[in-house]
């Protein structure tokens, strides 16, 4: 019988985070793809789009006139997933397959620069900075409000990702409930603390910082790696080294790495295919329900979808859909393949 090699056969590996595990099929990455290609966009945007709804002074759909702001700008999202009205509610019957309730919340927009043609690789560090400064003023007034338990900050980027509007923007939900994915994580953080008396992710962190396989940026304060149970063919983790539970426990020196980090991370992102590449971030930290949460660490997910090129992607359907998550690639090559490319971008270099 021949001996496991966990580069080249079929194996499953476990996600501590939210109690799940994914299959990965090495073997798999030769297969010839004749699947659907995905339009890569090559336009080169301008400074200032008078028809974009985000752009400082312009007219968004609802009438509202953008202010000239010259950094990062917030409002309240036009088209909100979330409602801030309270509603009267009885709660559902015992036992009932119906059960339903409803969920409170605010939803805000974060342009992040005036520059319609900038994402966050093509920024400088100081832009980012400004970004970063305006999710912790938005973490903390958001998570004040007393019925605000979770506050979630994300970027979709690239019409791929469903992103509608190309001006550099993310976007933050906050609500009432624990959604499911953070509400897994929350579990199994507390189960893992209970347990040992430490943090799930400083152990993990400080177990990946040895072995140095799937780190793909690193500096004093943070580190970007290739998750070892990761989903997504290109999918990273950004994890702060210090016990930090939530975002507004940087200090200044923290809040620059973190900018530096990102605008590594992201520029590799865009080299691996010379293209801006598309993906979904977001900020896990811990709830604003006003309890302690040692349990829980800083840490950023990038969800990029691009498998083999600019235009082909990696699908989660059937067996996905059905059985669990997979992917071909390993988590270490992938790691290998950002961590080797340029930290200066692509564009900067034509």
């Amino acid at each position: 019988m021949r001996k496991f090699d966990i580069n080249e056969d079929p194996h499953r590996r476990y996600n501590p985070l939210i109690n799940e595990w994914v299959l990965v099929s090495p073997h798999r990455s030769k297969r010839p793809w004749q699947g659907q290609k995905e339009a890569v966009n090559t336009v080169a945007l301008p400074e200032y789009d008078p028809e974009c709804y985000l752009c400082a002074g312009n007219v968004r759909a609802n009438g509202e006139v953008n202010p000239p702001y010259e950094s990062s700008f917030v409002f309240e999202n036009d088209f909100a997933a979330l409602k801030q009205d309270p509603i009267a509610f009885d709660g559902n019957a015992e036992g009932s397959f119906f059960k339903a309730q409803p969920e409170r919340g605010i939803s805000r927009v974060v342009c992040f620069s005036p520059r319609h043609d900038l994402t966050l690789p093509e920024m400088d560090v100081d832009g980012i900075v400004n970004i970063i400064h305006t999710w912790q003023k938005e973490y903390t007034t958001l998570g004040s409000v007393d019925y605000i338990n979770h506050v979630q900050i994300f970027e979709n980027k690239g019409s791929v990702m469903g992103c509608s509007n190309p001006h550099p923007h993310g976007q933050i939900w906050a609500q009432s409930s624990l959604p499911t994915q953070v509400q897994k994580t929350q579990d199994n953080l507390k189960a893992y603390f209970d347990k040992n008396g430490t943090n799930l992710l400083q152990d993990y962190l400080n177990e990946e910082l040895k072995v140095k396989e799937r780190v793909v940026v690193e500096n004093d304060h943070f580190a970007a790696i290739v998750p070892f149970w990761a989903i997504w063919p290109y999918e990273t983790m950004i994890i702060s080294k210090r016990h930090i539970t939530k975002i507004t426990d940087f200090t200044e020196d923290e809040v620059a790495a973190f900018a530096e980090v990102l605008k590594k991370l992201t520029t590799k992102y865009d080299n691996l295919f010379e293209t801006s590449f598309p993906y979904s971030s977001g900020i896990h930290q811990a709830p604003t329900d006003g309890e302690e949460h040692p349990e829980w660490q800083f840490h950023m997910h990038f969800y990029p979808p691009l498998l083999r090129s600019a235009s082909v992607k990696k699908f989660m359907v059937g067996y996905e859909m059905m059985g669990e998550s997979q992917r071909d690639i390993t988590p270490e090559k992938s790691a290998e393949m950002l961590r080797n490319l340029s930290e200066v971008h692509y564009k900067q270099n034509s």
